[in-house]
């Protein structure tokens, strides 16, 4: 695939004013941009076709997971258990929450569209939690999806069933994540993780891919600002090389690989021709294939993070992961 340094791109958008953010001298960043957010709804005495909670994941790091839940789940006695989602949202690791609205209503929908059950994390953001704590925080949830006694969890969704699924920097979590626990399944029993849901994942390097370059300046996912945004991410020091950044920078994960393999986990990945990503992508679909992964990769129209900012299109992916999940 053809590389291009990167002072070869011209990239005209300022990242900052993208991403509606000031840097502080503390390291850490003010976020300008007030985006809504929506409030969880339990209450089962209403006509959504979802219910949805917020449980305490971790207080002194202030992370949570909302849940949600098809409606029918309660009011029908003789409904299976429903598969269960892991669900990792987007924003370049640095904006955005479980409860902000887009992110919430994708959520919804999912859950009505695919019948299962959807564990949204809200994990701590960069600068002010660099990578891996992301990461750490994932796993950290499923660690309390193995032990939880809540009723939603243990009475409606089937643990043997459980797929880890993200959008955008939320897929580059369920990849790395996935790599991390897939050596120490057995430590997550009775949760079984059953496959990888990679929803155009966030991914990068140092030399510029040919789709990074003709889309530099692209509106959704500019180039400026996807710099920014591993700069923002990654541990202090580290350049786009990283393996958190670039997954063919890897080294010694094969194990991981082989593990992938053994499990016979399936790995789903989705990318759209106007993702300025989508090289990155099909460069780990064809790393995951040459260990022996079983990958489907499905490339559509469209735009980085598409599916959330536009339910209505959501369609193919939804079809796609239902395949999948039944």
């Amino acid at each position: 695939m053809s590389q291009q340094p990167q002072d070869q791109v011209l990239c005209t958008i300022d990242p900052y004013q993208y991403l509606q953010i000031t840097r502080n001298p503390d390291g850490s960043i003010t976020r300008l941009l007030s985006l809504p957010t929506t409030a969880a709804s339990p209450n089962a005495n209403t006509s959504s076709p979802v219910l949805s909670k917020d449980l305490p994941l971790n207080p002194n790091n202030a992370t949570f997971l909302r849940l949600y839940l098809p409606h029918k789940a309660i009011t029908s006695s003789s409904s299976p258990k429903l598969p269960l989602i892991v669900y990792f949202h987007g924003g370049g690791f640095v904006l955005l929450s479980a409860s902000s609205s887009l992110n919430h209503d994708f959520c919804s929908e999912m859950a009505t569209q695919l019948s299962a059950v959807i564990v949204s994390v809200e994990y701590r953001l960069a600068p002010e939690a660099r990578l891996p704590t992301a990461y750490d925080d994932a796993v950290e949830a499923l660690h309390w999806l193995r032990t939880t006694e809540e009723k939603w969890i243990r009475e409606f969704s089937d643990a043997s069933s459980c797929f880890l699924m993200g959008t955008s920097a939320g897929g580059n979590m369920a990849y790395y994540v996935g790599l991390r626990v897939a050596a120490s399944v057995d430590e997550l029993g009775p949760l079984k993780i059953k496959g990888l849901i990679l929803h155009q994942p966030f991914f990068g390097g140092s030399q510029r891919t040919e789709s990074e370059v003709r889309l530099a300046n692209n509106p959704t996912l500019p180039l400026s600002g996807g710099d920014l945004l591993w700069e923002l991410s990654l541990p202090v020091g580290a350049d786009r090389d990283h393996e958190y950044c670039n997954p063919t920078a890897m080294r010694d994960w094969s194990a991981k690989f082989d593990e992938i393999e053994r499990l016979r986990w399936e790995v789903v990945l989705t990318a759209c021709d106007g993702d300025p990503t989508i090289d990155r992508q099909m460069e780990v679909v064809k790393m995951l294939r040459s260990r022996g992964v079983k990958v489907v990769d499905h490339v559509g129209e469209g735009f980085h993070g598409m599916d959330v900012m536009e339910l209505s299109k959501a369609g193919p992916l939804f079809n796609l992961i239902k395949g999948l999940i039944h």
